[in-house]
């Protein structure tokens, strides 16, 4: 199974952690936006988001790590438009403040999950490997 994960630059760690250890699994990385570096230009920038767009498409289920850049918020509705299964991770419950939470975290299809980045990758796989 494939799967992508949108987040932002400051969860480069992260990203690449859970990439690595879903890969140790048997799960496919669609795309490792991690590799690029911060686009210079307007067509670079078109290039990663290509690039993305069709990852999210490719890609069997989406995670987004919090906290997540302005782009991950775009990946998650193309990934809701396409009925994939979403991943939300968060360290604590703050995608359930009612002051800063979108109404699309709480649609079905989409696994809010909080605690501990090992805890999430068991979700993930539980969730995935059925």
């Amino acid at each position: 199974m494939k799967f992508y994960i949108a987040s932002s630059f400051k969860n480069i760690d992260s990203v690449m952690y859970v990439s690595e250890r879903l890969k140790k699994e048997g799960f496919v990385h669609a795309y490792d936006w991690t590799q690029n570096n911060k686009a210079t230009s307007i067509e670079e920038l078109k290039e990663i988001g290509q690039n993305e767009k069709r990852a999210v498409m490719e890609a069997d289920f989406v995670i987004v790590l919090f906290p997540a850049g302005k782009s991950s918020h775009v990946e998650l509705g193309i990934a809701l438009g396409q009925g994939k299964n979403v991943f939300l991770y968060s360290p604590d419950e703050k995608i359930n403040d009612l002051e800063t939470t979108s109404t699309f975290y709480h649609l079905p299809g989409v696994n809010k999950c909080y605690g501990t980045i090992e805890e999430f990758i068991e979700k993930i796989s539980a969730v995935q490997l059925v």
